[in-house]
């Protein structure tokens, strides 16, 4: 029976490289799971590798016919962006592992959902210094850099993955990222145990 293994962590601990490093790393075999999002896309997103970018309406309509597996909402500076996974016939456990960048409440869902035993938690941990200096250099890349957002979303993220809410998770091992090829080589070797 396959896994996804789910990457969590605050914005700016470095996901998205892990991300793709695991997800191109051909002994691993991971497949991606791409999940939906209302929000605009940045510079440098491409539909259907990121997220699906969609609209509400079409979200509303996977919701109608059931396929949600979970969502989340977030009032930012710019209005409501909901995020979901869709159960859209990209999951095969029978054939395959996945990776998947999620939050804790999505993670929980999909426990629900797919079973405990199919989701595997990597949690990746940076101090707030080292991820507020990203969060700045990342969004001065961006055609219109948004810093009321940034700043949202960096605050938000100190309550939603508090340690409270980690620990009611059962997520008690972390991943520092000071390092990046050394947190890979770990996390690397931790799902190799998984899928052997």
């Amino acid at each position: 029976m396959g896994k996804i293994f789910c990457l969590m962590g605050k914005s700016n601990c470095g996901k998205d490289t892990i991300f793709k490093t695991l997800k191109d790393n051909k002994a691993l075999k991971l497949k991606p799971v791409v999940t939906y999002t209302t929000r605009p896309r940045r510079v440098n997103e491409t539909n259907g590798v990121e997220y699906f970018f969609i609209n509400e309406e079409k979200l509303f309509n996977y919701k109608k016919i059931g396929k949600v597996i979970e969502e989340r909402v977030y009032n930012t500076v710019k209005g409501k962006w909901y995020y979901a996974t869709i159960d859209d016939g990209q999951i095969q456990f029978e054939s395959d592992n996945y990776i998947l960048i999620t939050t804790l409440e999505a993670y929980k869902n999909l426990k629900k959902y797919f079973g405990e035993e199919s989701i595997v938690p990597i949690y990746i941990a940076v101090d707030d210094g080292t991820r507020l200096e990203r969060a700045i250099k990342r969004e001065r890349e961006q055609k219109k850099p948004d810093y009321n957002e940034l700043c949202r979303r960096f605050l938000a993220d100190n309550i939603d993955f508090s340690e409270d809410k980690l620990n009611e998770c059962n997520i008690f091992y972390q991943y520092e990222n000071y390092d990046l090829e050394a947190c890979i080589k770990k996390i690397k070797d931790s799902i190799t145990k998984f899928i052997v």
